[in-house]
């Protein structure tokens, strides 16, 4: 770690991370913000090349050795930065101690669906929670690829980040464009798509069919899939309610979803 401390928040290179907070200046910057000591290990020990530069505090906290060793054998730069600092880098109330700048990535949707067997996209999907939440389950399932398409929140949106705890670093994450291109590049690489919708016949009636490679298309929060979004993939399907509730919200649904897929594909 170098022995300088940063302690001005409004200094140039903290007010050049710090704007990374915006979409505009994470695609004119091709950078992101990984805040957290969960999500700074994910990204030096799985994706070092992408750090450039990890501010910690000036604590003894546990995570700082593991999190300057890896640092170290990755070549990646570590600064002391005070609270002040720490708090003009995060979108949160309670600064965790340690953020990193990263350098963003893309990766063609037809690269990243080339054999896989299961796949989660994200159609119009707003809420950085959700996002985050369905890319966490998707990576602990073993999904091949996150696909973010149409006016999805943008995967690099620090709370997206955030919800992932890491998971953004373990798997291909796609930013595609219109969901007829993501659903043409899933049957070219052998994907059945399926739409999560509650317009959808009842999935226990056509669980076989999740044995197979699978690609589960999930829509916006409120709305869900438009008719001719539903139309474009293979099948439409919906999860039974069984209780009174009226539905259940996109990250628990996608939840079931993508792990009854890895149950019925690693049975």
């Amino acid at each position: 770690m170098d022995d300088a401390i940063v302690s001005n928040p409004k200094a140039p290179r903290v007010r050049r991370a710090a704007a990374l907070a915006r979409k505009r200046e994470r695609q004119a910057q091709g950078r992101f913000l990984v805040e957290g000591p969960q999500a700074v290990r994910e990204l030096l020990a799985h994706r070092p090349e992408l750090a450039e530069v990890v501010y910690a505090s000036t604590g003894d906290e546990p995570w700082q050795h593991e999190t300057g060793r890896l640092a170290s054998g990755a070549g990646v730069r570590v600064e002391r930065a005070t609270d002040a600092v720490l708090t003009a880098l995060s979108g949160t109330v309670s600064p965790q101690g340690v953020a990193a700048v990263a350098r963003s990535w893309e990766t063609p949707v037809a690269e990243a669906l080339q054999g896989a067997r299961l796949v989660a996209v994200l159609h119009e999907v707003r809420d950085p929670g959700n996002a985050g939440a369905v890319l966490r389950v998707a990576d602990a399932a073993g999904a091949d690829a996150v696909v973010f398409a149409g006016e999805s929140v943008d995967p690099f949106h620090p709370k997206v980040v955030r919800a992932t705890t890491g998971s953004l670093f373990h798997l291909p994450v796609v930013v595609a464009g219109a969901l007829g291109e993501v659903v043409d590049a899933a049957r070219e690489a052998g994907l059945t798509t399926l739409a999560a919708d509650v317009r959808g016949s009842d999935l226990i009636g056509a669980r076989a069919l999740l044995a197979g490679p699978v690609a589960w298309i999930f829509g916006n929060e409120a709305r869900g899939l438009s008719a001719p979004d539903r139309a474009l993939a293979d099948r439409s399907l919906r999860l039974p309610i069984y209780g009174a509730a009226e539905s259940l919200n996109l990250a628990t649904a996608a939840s079931v979803l993508i792990y009854e897929t890895a149950f019925a594909q690693n049975a």
